[in-house]
């Protein structure tokens, strides 16, 4: 095996999705305690002086305990090299999640037992179904409260319409939680409450189910209840077939405590060992093998001024074939040009380090001039590849932006357009008057407070959002349609998008169907690449 083969074979690259407050980022934490990529683990939610989670870097995201933008993380365990993209919960960005899993081969979703199948993971699942993307299961929080085991797992089923496999089962929850039983060894892993502070494994006890201590161990009533739930389980469940989980078909799953540590090695282990090295990724349809081919990569993600010190601009490629090297000669597809990659950095959240080289799998962030933009391929300059490009989420909420100092015109024009490049929200001109107003989309609302702490806070430009009655957009698909020669659009606002083409914001749906019927030929699209 060569040296290419092996590195590329060692990698493993997934998203972590959840509901927010399911212990997403409490379980990202752990796998860094566990790789020695951090010493203690942040708290997300603390108190103001307590350290933060690693993966919530914008301050922002350290003043509302909440994650809103996705980070990368990567670390080593064992001979495994891991690439986490920690995305944000709340459904407002789900823009990013949806990019950030375009990046990833799979997906862990985390489940708070509590409260089972919410209805942003509804959302994300969709699109992992959508790109057959594997998922693993995590169903968190066993030491409070829980529902009960196999109605969650009827709420995976149903709700998700996805099969499950559970490769552990919880013995009690809350004050009761007595551990689990690992199904593969027949064991039972006892659970013993300690203090989380950053400790590196809670306090267990491994015995066989047929040991007759097991009784004892975890009492009769409990021990009699497994027994009839795992000849349940034996006789019902879904046999774990593997095909059917790298297909998206089968997810297993697995129960534990992100918190307390409990159950989140066995199941970083199970997933190293059931998920696959860095897959074939598909280039005008046609699949770029990872180990056959020189380097080449796509953005999919686009963030400015991570580091205020030097008000820079990253561009997070994931790296589909090959080796890449520092300074490496590559070619912009989109523009056609040679460029040199400079600056290459892996990323921890906001802390970086200068690489030399990285492989497919891997994730780099580049040195953005503000020539990339998200969906972009890099290759060799003797390769013809595009990767498939990253569909633009249609904005549900519209605000004219209006600026408070029109003495800082220019830092307000700058901070508009980089945060617009990031993919964050989307920014419409006025048909005519182009720039003298300028209207945001958002997928939601929560949006609009971070574009107006950004721009404050990094542009030093306060502004004041105006709401528009604004429900529904679409693209104009002949960019050369006059649009001041439209019928019936009285009540529509006309407008257009950073790259010129025209679009149309409606009031509501019913508004689309009236502006068809009186212009024959028009054709509107939904989202533009």
């Amino acid at each position: 095996m060569s040296e290419l083969q092996h590195e590329i074979g060692r990698r493993r690259t997934f998203a972590i999705i959840s509901h927010p407050d399911a212990g997403k980022t409490t379980l990202t934490e752990k796998f860094l305690l566990y790789g020695g990529a951090i010493n203690t683990a942040g708290s997300v939610k603390g108190k103001a002086n307590a350290k933060h989670a690693v993966s919530d870097w914008m301050e922002i995201e350290k003043e509302r305990g909440i994650s809103v933008t996705s980070s990368v993380l990567q670390f080593e365990y064992n001979d495994y090299c891991i690439n986490i993209l920690d995305t944000p919960g709340h459904e407002d960005f789900s823009e990013d999640t949806y990019r950030t899993l375009m990046a990833a081969d799979c997906a862990v979703m985390v489940i708070d037992a509590s409260k089972g199948v919410e209805a942003q993971t509804i959302k994300l699942f969709k699109v992992c179904v959508m790109r057959h993307i594997p998922i693993f299961t995590f169903i968190n929080k066993m030491d409070r409260e829980a529902k009960d085991t196999f109605e969650l797992l009827d709420d995976i089923e149903k709700v998700l319409g996805i099969e499950t496999c559970p490769m552990n089962w919880p013995i009690g929850c809350g004050k009761e939680f007595k551990g689990v039983y690992e199904r593969e060894f027949k064991e039972i892993l006892r659970f013993e409450a300690v203090s989380t502070g950053g400790a590196k494994e809670a306090k267990e006890t491994i015995i066989s189910v047929d040991n007759p201590e097991a009784k004892s161990i975890i009492g009769e009533d409990f021990y009699e209840n497994l027994l009839e739930e795992i000849e349940l389980l034996d006789g019902a469940s879904h046999p774990l077939e593997m095909d059917k989980v790298h297909q998206g078909d089968l997810s297993p799953v697995f129960f534990g405590s992100a918190l307390t540590n409990f159950g989140v090695e066995p199941f970083l282990e199970h997933f190293l060992k059931m998920t696959n090295a860095p897959l074939p990724r598909l280039s005008k349809g046609e699949p770029v093998e990872p180990a056959e081919n020189d380097f080449s990569a796509f953005v999919f993600k686009i963030q400015a001024n991570m580091n205020k010190n030097h008000r820079d601009r990253i561009a997070f490629m994931r790296i589909c074939s090959g080796k890449f090297e520092a300074n490496m000669e590559v070619k912009h597809v989109q523009q056609g040009k040679k460029m040199r990659l400079s600056q290459p950095q892996q990323i921890m959240a906001q802390e970086r380090k200068i690489v030399e080289d990285a492989y497919a799998g891997d994730i780099i962030g580049i040195f953005d001039p503000g020539v990339f933009s998200i969906g972009d391929t890099v290759c060799m300059p003797k390769d013809d590849f595009e990767f498939e490009g990253i569909p633009t989420f249609a904005p549900e909420h519209f605000a004219r932006v209006v600026q408070i100092d029109s003495m800082k015109r220019k830092q307000f024009v700058k901070g508009i357009d980089q945060i617009a490049q990031e993919g964050a929200i989307q920014i419409f001109q006025e048909h005519e008057v182009g720039y003298a107003e300028i209207i945001v989309g958002v997928v939601g609302t929560l949006q609009f407070d971070v574009l107006k702490y950004r721009l404050e806070n990094e542009y030093n430009c306060e502004i004041r959002l105006e709401p528009l009655p604004y429900q529904a957009i679409r693209w104009i698909k002949d960019t050369t349609t006059d649009m001041s020669k439209l019928r019936g659009v009285s009540e529509v606002k006309k407008v257009k998008d950073l790259k010129g083409n025209p679009l149309l914001l409606f009031k509501n749906e019913w508004g689309i169907q009236f502006v068809l019927d009186r212009n024959e030929g028009l054709e509107l699209i939904e989202f533009s690449r």
